[in-house]
């Protein structure tokens, strides 16, 4: 019997990608690869091993040696990388500002692309990212991108931040939401883009609740096609 299916969902900044691909790879028993952790960890071995992150041909020698798993502690999505638990060490804000470094690097993100793939190889994976269903897995059975409007992922970005005590406006929040949005959609290397064949997903007026259930559905369908294929 085959495996389950590999599932993609793309989509900007603010969309609510994380917490839809970690409620979906519950509901569905899949393992999630979170793409954007893998950056985290390149950023963390490099800071321990005194490695800069813009030093391309090092930081290209962490990923080919890289080992990564991801595994569900309730609804917590563990980052193990060679055997230790990275899953805090990788929130620091620093290593946040690493891995944005690090992932505009041809060499990291391409010595990234092969990890990737030989963990969704089998299938029962969900996938997010920028660039999943587009680079990633270009052959993926079922692809989403997942959107709101400017103003909503604005909203949910500065009551985030302001739950967390941030001094901030919610127009600077929307200003920093639209460059940001500019800049992953402009960039060189892998830049934010709809697959052709992924199906969109406006979630500006859907909780993710309904989200989560309108995804479920539509993956079920596709995974029961793919099992009857011969």
């Amino acid at each position: 019997m085959k495996h389950g299916i590999v599932v993609t969902i793309d989509g900007p900044a603010g969309a609510g990608k994380s917490t839809v691909a970690r409620r979906l790879a519950r509901e569905l028993g899949y393992e999630l690869l979170d793409t954007g952790s893998l950056y985290r960890t390149v950023a963390l071995i490099a800071r321990q091993r005194g490695i800069a992150w813009d030093d391309e041909p090092g930081l290209a020698d962490i990923c080919r040696s890289l080992e990564v798993e991801f595994r569900f502690d309730g609804d917590v999505n563990r980052v193990m990388a060679h055997g230790s638990d990275v899953s805090d060490d990788i929130r620091q804000p620093a290593i946040s500002q690493g891995a944005s470094q690090v992932s505009a690097l041809p060499a990291v993100r391409a010595g990234l692309l092969d990890l990737q793939r030989r963990i969704g190889a089998s299938g029962g994976v969900v996938v997010e990212g920028r660039d999943t269903g587009t680079v990633v897995f270009p052959r993926a059975q079922a692809k989403f991108f997942l959107t709101a409007s400017d103003q909503v992922r604005a909203r949910r970005r500065y009551d985030e931040l302001t739950s967390a005590g941030a001094d901030i406006t919610f127009e600077e929040t929307l200003t920093e939401q639209r460059t940001r949005d500019q800049r992953d959609s402009g960039r060189d290397v892998a830049p934010l883009a709809r697959a052709p064949d992924a199906v969109l997903v406006d979630s500006s007026d859907m909780s993710v609740d309904q989200v989560v259930a309108d995804i479920a559905a539509q993956v079920r369908t596709r995974e029961a096609a793919h099992h009857e294929e011969p």
